[in-house]
């Protein structure tokens, strides 16, 4: 027998893991927070629910909050750099994974979010991402329209210099990646510093459990060797790469043995990389599908 609370919980399903994976920045604390909005869904007197998206959205919201002000503190202890789990959206990934895929979902966006306080994250998402008004804001998080209002500003502030910009076609970053990989998978040191802004970064996340390069890289130079270089050094012979849609951008995913051994992603500005973005930490790549199965 069809169980009706079910049924209206997965009509939200989607937009509720939307919300919580922009929140925490992973596909495994998301799924464990939708977890825990429909045990308290089920619980819920139903009756008394005048609407029940408002309902859901204000649970995962304020699970959220709650789960990020206490994974601070593992965060900072955290090994090396940290990065979100990467979220495959190509032909390969999971189509009903994400309600809505945008330059929110990118890891250049998410990876700037982490300025932002729990709540100042929340608002920031719910009314700049998910259109929210500030009346359905304040019920979610428990403040009031003002304060709303106050905090967005402050979120503003802490994101807008450096919010990341997306010039380029498709199908352009997706013949840059191509190019990318071909650079490095020759060596071609001064065809990869080329396609390099000068300011180019590299964040590269093992968690201490897998081969990275543990301090940000900065420049064109330093970068191009330090991906030609000690990454080649660390990364094991035998790998397949496959090319697919990564946080909605081009990316590529290494299998070693049909297991996925590392994502990498890269951002643009015009016709250059201006961010390269490597995880490799095993706990983060836990989720994606082996070889054999794309």
């Amino acid at each position: 027998m069809t169980d009706p609370h079910q049924e209206e919980f997965n009509r939200y399903r989607l937009l509720m893991f939307s919300i919580a994976y922009r929140m925490l920045g992973s596909v495994a604390d998301a799924e464990d927070i939708l977890q825990e909005a429909f045990l308290r869904w089920h619980a819920a007197a139903h009756g008394e629910i005048q609407s029940v998206r408002a309902f859901l959205v204000t649970i995962v919201s304020r699970l959220c909050i709650n789960h990020l002000q206490s994974a601070r503190v593992r965060r900072e202890e955290y090994v090396g750099q940290w990065l979100p789990e990467p979220l495959v959206t190509g032909s390969n990934g999971d189509p009903l994974t994400i309600l809505q895929i945008d330059e929110s979902l990118s890891m250049a966006f998410m990876v700037l979010l982490e300025r932002l306080s729990p709540v100042e994250r929340a608002v920031f998402l719910l009314r700049e991402v998910f259109d929210y008004d500030y009346a359905e804001i304040a019920e979610a998080i428990g403040k009031d329209k003002t304060n709303c209002r106050q905090i967005l500003r402050r979120a503003h502030q802490h994101v807008s210099e450096n919010r990341p910009r997306f010039d380029s076609p498709p199908e352009r970053r997706q013949q840059l990646l191509a190019k990318f990989l071909q650079a490095t998978a020759t060596g071609n040191l001064d065809g990869l510093i080329a396609m390099l802004s000068r300011d180019a970064v590299l964040h590269s996340d093992g968690g201490g459990k897998a081969p990275a390069v543990p301090n940000l890289v900065s420049g064109a130079d330093p970068v191009a060797r330090a991906i030609l270089g000690g990454l080649k050094k660390l990364v094991p012979e035998g790998r397949i790469n496959r090319m697919t849609l990564v946080n909605g951008e081009p990316g590529v995913i290494s299998y070693l043995d049909g297991q996925p051994f590392a994502v990498v992603t890269l951002d643009f500005v015009g016709d250059r990389i201006q961010t390269v973005y490597i995880v490799s930490n095993p706990e983060k790549l836990a989720h994606l599908a082996p070889l054999s199965q794309n």
